[in-house]
């Protein structure tokens, strides 16, 4: 994802959650509506997650140190994840609570017009922001589906404003129709029954986004078309005669590492070995700029040594099975 279009993005999205939290309190304070308060709380929380996105794209810049030698890139996964935390505790579970003591307590709302203003003037500003979510994952979706584009994106801003600004729009047509209910039949408990609704939904939110984050934190291999674009970068046929196993890893959603073992021929000098091997790594970040850290191990490949182990492709030194390899 390049990182302008993801801050354009998250820009936007807390430009009118800031206005739409103001609204949202504004209308709460004069209706005494427990979806305005619930919506208020929610957009806030929205607001300090663009916050939070902002300061992880910005801390992910840092330059490698010698306690850090791979970077500070998933600072970012590590932010998007505490954003799902915040949406799940402040917005998704005070929601729930909210909700749970109008329906409780209810009480008829008051002056009608604020609540209903600010939802229609909160859908309009929170479109605005989807709209320019959608579009900036477009430059990047591809033609991968908006659920495979959540699932397999290794930038985890756009997904994040996406699914936010989802909720929130949905979120606010849940409050507008509790609100009209409770308008329409005199009784407030539709009111609290539209703030569990915009509770169960952040909550659902969350917890995509927490899976989603978890993984990328644990560590992501490249997609299958940029471990293609390696493979067939590695391999020019002469001294590289194959790929033994190879190994990708995000280290951040702009940075990743290769990790390779070759096949050579047995009679190559070391100098020749080490000359394919510049020339490899040259190629690989040609083909995929952003593998940054690339290793390549030499090894003379065997078919009968390769047949001994459970995996066809293990080199004679043993197994290739992820964590056993020399």
């Amino acid at each position: 994802m390049s990182a302008s279009g993801g801050t354009k993005a998250i820009v936007a999205a807390l430009v009118a959650n800031l206005a739409i939290a103001a609204a949202k309190f504004v209308a709460f304070a004069f209706s005494g509506s427990s979806s305005m308060l619930a919506e208020g709380v929610h957009s806030l929380a929205d607001s300090g997650n663009q916050a939070l996105l902002l300061v992880g794209g910005k801390k992910a810049k840092r330059e490698a140190t010698p306690q850090h030698p791979f970077g500070y890139g998933r600072e970012r996964y590590i932010y998007a994840f505490l954003v799902s935390i915040i949406l799940f505790s402040v917005g998704g579970m005070f929601a729930l609570y909210e909700g749970y003591e109008k329906i409780k307590h209810p009480h008829e709302i008051e002056h009608w017009y604020w609540p209903v203003g600010v939802l229609v003037f909160a859908i309009i500003a929170e479109t605005f922001s989807f709209r320019t979510a959608i579009k900036e994952s477009n430059l990047l979706r591809g033609k991968k589906s908006w659920k495979e584009f959540v699932r397999h994106a290794k930038a985890p801003e756009l997904p994040v404003v996406l699914l936010e600004d989802l909720g929130a729009l949905v979120g606010l047509i849940l409050a507008l129709g509790g609100v009209g209910l409770a308008l329409l039949t005199g009784d407030g408990v539709w009111d609290g029954i539209g703030t569990i609704c915009i509770g169960v939904l952040l909550v659902l939110i969350a917890v995509v986004l927490a899976i989603e984050t978890k993984s990328l934190l644990l560590g992501e291999a490249a997609g299958a078309e940029d471990e293609q674009k390696i493979e067939a970068a590695i391999v020019d046929g002469d001294v590289v005669t194959r790929i033994i196993h190879m190994r990708t890893l995000h280290l951040g959603p702009e940075e990743l590492l290769v990790a390779a073992k070759i096949a050579v021929p047995q009679g190559d000098t070391g100098a020749e070995i080490a000359s394919a091997i510049d020339a490899a790594e040259a190629r690989i970040r040609e083909a995929v700029p952003i593998a940054r850290v690339i290793y390549l191990e030499p090894d003379i490949y065997s078919e009968a040594e390769a047949a001994k182990g459970a995996d066809r492709e293990a080199a004679p030194g043993g197994p290739t099975t992820p964590g056993t390899e020399h």
